[in-house]
């Protein structure tokens, strides 16, 4: 909670605490108000002096946040409502409004730096942390829904080819929620490597494939050699040993499996821009 405290001077007791709800932002029944000097009245009726009352306010960190964030759109000369509504552990902000393009940014990059600002600010010189999420006209659920779909297409390809495929880089909320995803698919992991702001998610297969480069595409030249006749020998000399080491050769070639196509990342993953 933070505490706000104000003397606001009127030529009524009435006017002095309207003035004190318009700064504070909210209704006068959540202000404290001490009147500290009433307007004094002289011959007639006439009315000397002015009136002046203390109002005290205290705000949680989300109406703290949300006040702020309310300045920040004020200074963008953006219209918009702000709503805040207060969870377990912090609070989640909402921004509504027509022209909210320039409050999202490029992937959500300047509704981060929002929401970073927010919890900077609500969060100043207290040691119990308080969790500031905004978001603006349901982005962040259209956002994940999008990075959800990502996680699924390339951890099947992944399987599929046991290939390790790398993301483009990503903010911590949104590797949380690939992470999250590739957690509950059987036979992919991931972990994130490099440093910020470039830092990414890596999808692995728990079950990775081995190719041998040496045969792929058919026969093996040993086969080949072997089958043809040789000039200086009789057909007489093949023995029953020479055959069956073909017969082996063949269907241990037959049977190995063949290079899987390579996924295109860039195409899958240009599908998730909004």
């Amino acid at each position: 909670m933070s505490e706000k405290r104000k003397i606001f001077t009127a030529k009524s007791i009435e006017e002095a605490k309207a003035m004190a709800a318009a700064e504070y932002g909210t209704d006068e029944s959540k202000i404290t108000f001490t009147v500290m000097e009433e307007p004094k009245k002289g011959l007639f009726g006439k009315v000397k002096g002015d009136a002046k009352v203390e109002a005290v306010y205290e705000t949680s960190k989300g109406e703290a946040a949300g006040n702020y964030i309310k300045g920040i759109l004020k200074n963008m000369d953006i219209d918009s409502d702000v709503t805040v509504t207060e969870t377990e552990d912090g609070a989640v902000i909402e921004i509504v409004g027509d022209t909210t393009g320039a409050v999202i940014g490029r992937r959500g990059e300047t509704l981060d730096a929002i929401q970073y600002l927010a919890s900077m600010a609500c969060n100043r010189g207290d040691k119990e942390y308080y969790r500031i999420t905004v978001d603006c006209c349901g982005y962040r659920e259209k956002r994940k829904a999008i990075l959800e779909e990502l996680a699924e297409k390339i951890s099947k390809t992944v399987i599929r080819t046991g290939r390790t495929s790398s993301l483009e880089p990503m903010n911590p909320y949104e590797r949380r929620i690939i992470h999250s995803a590739v957690a509950n698919i059987e036979g992919v992991t991931s972990k994130s490597v490099g440093e910020e702001p470039f830092r990414k998610v890596i999808i692995s297969s728990t079950n990775p494939r081995h190719h041998d480069n040496n045969h792929r595409g058919g026969y093996n030249n040993n086969y080949n050699r072997d089958r043809r006749p040789r000039r200086d020998k009789e057909p007489s000399e093949y023995t029953p040993r020479s055959m069956d080491m073909m017969k082996t050769s063949f269907e241990k070639d037959y049977k190995r499996p063949k290079p899987e196509d390579s996924m295109i990342e860039g195409d899958l993953y240009g599908k998730i821009d909004i």
